[in-house]
């Protein structure tokens, strides 16, 4: 990691967006008052809205998000950067790059699992070669999971093959960046299955191990009696990444992610309402109709957050153990995933980590602390047992 002082420790970029301002709000309350923080994006009276709103605690920086020379020169001279600019698909590579270049940490909320092998192709060596540490997914995709699935391997035998599932129960809305993403993704199905591909050919295997995710079957939950269906998001492939990067996670390691729902019509229903939003992404008409139903900067309100909240319980088999562990938290969508992405931020800012450099995950890079800080923000772990 760079040993040179920096200027700003923290630099938000996109937070004229929703989740930018909402991040910006937990920055204003919780950074520490030694820390420099940077409010960037590409509409200054927008941004001076914000930095009013905070009550001018942080300084502004115009940047546009496609600028590579203004990135370049943001990214030098800060240490960290938190990025809410979506999709990432259209909009991430040039940030990713500044980032890579300039030896300085990124952290992202997306759920494009596309983007991530994108960024690994193109990115990861530079950031090696750096020390830039580049982490996706800092948001509810995929730290309650993929700290989820740490702290239950952490209550497992060591060095036996372990396996974990991981149930999410949620309630909340989205925003309309959120539904940019989704769109984007489910629009580019067959592309993001090739970069996948090119990357598992690429990047080497951990040596004496194995790491799988496992589909997974619909059904019904053993022990709490919810239907379960095969969640296909970035979460396994994440958990999957921080299983080949930590040895804690054993010789052979399954990984298998389901959302768990009320019933058969219920699973039913969610089923069939995926596949219609898949096929009117592929219909270039349809996905920009579909955008105009929540566009971009728009979101719910505080009291929808309020009465939102999440669930993800895991269990874990091996060395003749079982173990069932639960990570629980407020609204999913944007008052936990600001505090997550923050407390990421704050975490590689501040806190004694282990060294680490390249694509890495909130698991391998951050791990522990970033748990331990969570915890007290708030979002609990739970050995159930």
């Amino acid at each position: 990691m760079p040993t040179e002082s920096r200027a700003v420790d923290i630099v938000l970029l996109g937070v004229t967006g929703f989740t930018g301002g909402l991040i910006a709000d937990y920055l204003a309350a919780h950074a520490p008052a030694s820390l420099t923080v940077a409010l960037a994006g590409r509409d200054p009276a927008r941004l001076d809205d914000v930095v009013t709103r905070t009550n001018g605690r942080f300084e502004a920086v115009t940047v546009d998000a496609t600028d590579p020379v203004g990135l370049r020169d943001l990214t030098a001279r800060s240490r960290v950067l938190i990025t809410t600019v979506g999709p990432y698909l259209l909009h991430g590579d040039p940030v990713v790059a500044a980032c890579a270049d300039t030896g300085t940490d990124y952290l992202d909320l997306t759920g494009e699992s596309e983007f991530a092998d994108l960024t690994y192709l193109k990115h990861h060596r530079r950031a090696l070669s750096t020390g830039a540490r580049l982490i996706h997914a800092c948001g509810f995709d995929s730290v309650p999971h993929d700290l989820g699935a740490q702290f239950t391997v952490e209550q497992l035998p060591e060095g036996v093959p372990l396996e974990v599932r991981g149930y999410v129960t949620m309630r909340g809305t989205f925003s309309g960046g959120t539904a940019a993403s989704a769109l984007e993704i489910m629009s580019r199905r067959g592309q993001g299955r090739t970069t996948q591909s090119i990357r598992r050919q690429i990047e080497p295997e951990p040596e004496g191990r194995t790491v799988t995710v496992a589909t997974g079957r619909i059904g019904r939950h053993p022990s709490t009696g919810s239907w379960v269906v095969p969640a296909p998001t970035i979460d396994p492939l994440i958990v999957a990444e921080s299983a080949r990067q930590l040895e804690r996670y054993g010789p052979d390691f399954t990984y298998s992610h389901f959302i768990a729902t009320g019933g058969p019509l219920a699973t039913a229903a969610s089923l069939g309402g995926v596949g219609a939003l898949f096929v009117a992404a592929q219909i270039p008409p349809a996905r920009r109709t579909l955008g105009r139903l929540r566009p971009p900067g728009s979101g719910p309100t505080p009291e929808q957050r309020a009465q939102a909240w999440f669930n993800v319980r895991f269990t874990g088999e091996g060395g003749g153990r079982t173990v069932t562990t639960e990570v629980a938290g407020g609204d999913p969508g944007y008052t936990e995933t600001s505090k997550m992405i923050s407390e990421a931020a704050l975490s590689l800012a501040v806190d004694d980590l282990p060294p680490t450099a390249g694509q890495v995950t909130t698991a391998s890079a951050l791990g522990p602390a970033l748990r331990t800080r969570l915890q007290s923000a708030g979002i609990t772990f739970t050995v159930l047992d």
